[in-house]
């Protein structure tokens, strides 16, 4: 019996180089094979009205003892339906684009993507903004730029955080605000750690023979192991990738900061005087941990005097953080089926990933080693110059330069 997939795949292949008419007729064809239900089906894989396919089938039904071409010939006398949607109002797809510039997230570690909202959520929002476009139609034209409907599958156990929507909001404020002014955005996080060595990799390369590597595959045999942090200018486009070889702490991910801010942001952002920043909620710069905070006081907004605003992502949603599917994702591709055998081809992998869309990615290794277990108390603590969002004041908080250092 034919599935959905199978459905979708083949409508991929084919529906470019059919005509809207053309469309309808192999949707309704495809009817015959899948038999109770399949105008829905077809409809929903399609995004052609289960009407129209009906009415094709219908009409195959009656022609189906005709010499071959006479229907396509009985259906061209008639007039054709009406433009597309999209095709009549181009500016509706260009709406949809900028909206899911804050509904997508990513695989770190491949291109699939998904959008968090449903297609009449889509449709909804869409009305806002004056396009007035039915569920269908959004679903089309998600369709065509790539995405298609996919059942849910959970990674991670639990329920939904009951702010996770409000947060999500927040940060797609925050970041038109932010753009609005020309001040700078970055996504930060720390991609998977990785063995350096000739170990097998993931993934696979067109090859006429297999690269041989190592049969073992510990850590404690690696020649070290590479901790990649990550920075992603959202405006520029543009990734920084810092190769440490200690730990993953709060004074690593700092530093990078504070390297990236000195090389790139003063020179990038001359007149700014305040820094976004969208993290996960754990990990070396997670939102309850006080070295971070500490750390970020002293050594970036103090030593620089820039107002830092940071806005962590709620748990169980780190996939939403731009640098997940605009920078890990392609540095993973562009490295996949190549064994890392030591720093210098990781940091070339690296440098060397670019996009059609024009991403660059800079590169640098940070060989310091880095103290675990430090501590700050509740009283540097609150010596920080810290103010916290009324929205989700854990997730969301301001560090500003003190005056009297």
């Amino acid at each position: 019996m034919t599935n959905e997939s199978d459905l979708l795949k083949r409508w991929q292949l084919l529906s470019p180089y059919l005509d809207r008419r053309q469309q309808a007729c192999w949707a309704a064809a495809e009817t015959f094979l899948i038999g109770r239900g399949g105008c829905l089906l077809l409809a929903a894989v399609t995004g052609i009205s289960a009407q129209t396919i009906s009415a094709w089938r219908c009409e195959m039904r009656r022609t189906k003892a005709a010499r071959a071409g006479s229907l396509i010939r009985v259906r061209a006398t008639r007039k054709g339906g009406r433009k597309l949607t999209e095709v009549r109002y181009p500016e509706i797809e260009a709406a949809l684009q900028q909206m899911l510039s804050e509904e997508i997230a990513g695989d770190p570690m491949s291109r699939q993507k998904w959008v968090r909202s449903s297609t009449r959520s889509l449709g909804r929002r869409l009305a806002e903004h004056g396009h007035q476009v039915g569920y269908r139609t959004v679903a089309r034209m998600l369709r065509k730029m790539g995405y298609s409907l996919q059942a849910a599958k959970r990674r991670q156990a639990g329920a939904e955080h009951p702010d996770r929507d409000k947060q999500f909001k927040h940060i797609a404020a925050l970041k038109a605000e932010f753009l609005g002014q020309g001040l700078p955005i970055i996504s930060i996080d720390t991609k998977k750690k990785e063995l350096i060595g000739n170990y097998r990799p993931e993934g696979k390369t067109w090859r006429k023979q297999p690269i041989e590597v190592e049969d073992s595959f510990f850590a404690s045999y690696a020649k070290c192991i590479a901790v990649p942090f990550g920075i992603y200018d959202v405006a520029k486009n543009v990734g920084y990738v810092t190769v440490g070889i200690s730990g993953n702490t709060a004074e690593f991910a700092v530093n990078c900061l504070v390297s990236w801010w000195k090389q790139h942001g003063l020179s990038s952002y001359t007149s700014a005087d305040r820094l976004l920043i969208l993290a996960d909620g754990g990990g070396s710069n997670g939102y309850n941990l006080r070295t971070w905070k500490m750390d970020l006081q002293e050594r970036l907004c103090d030593a620089f005097g820039l107002r830092v605003t940071l806005c962590h992502y709620p748990p169980a949603c780190s996939k939403w953080n731009p640098i997940e599917y605009r920078l890990f994702s392609h540095i993973s591709l562009n490295w996949a089926g190549q064994p890392l055998r030591n720093l210098d081809v990781m940091l070339g992998f690296i440098r060397g990933t670019t996009t059609t869309g024009g991403l660059r990615v800079e590169a640098d290794l940070d060989e310091q080693i880095y103290r675990n277990g430090r501590k700050v108390t509740k009283e540097q603590l609150s010596g920080l110059a810290l103010s916290e969002d009324d929205i989700c004041p854990r997730w969301n908080y301001t560090l500003a330069p003190r005056a009297n250092r």
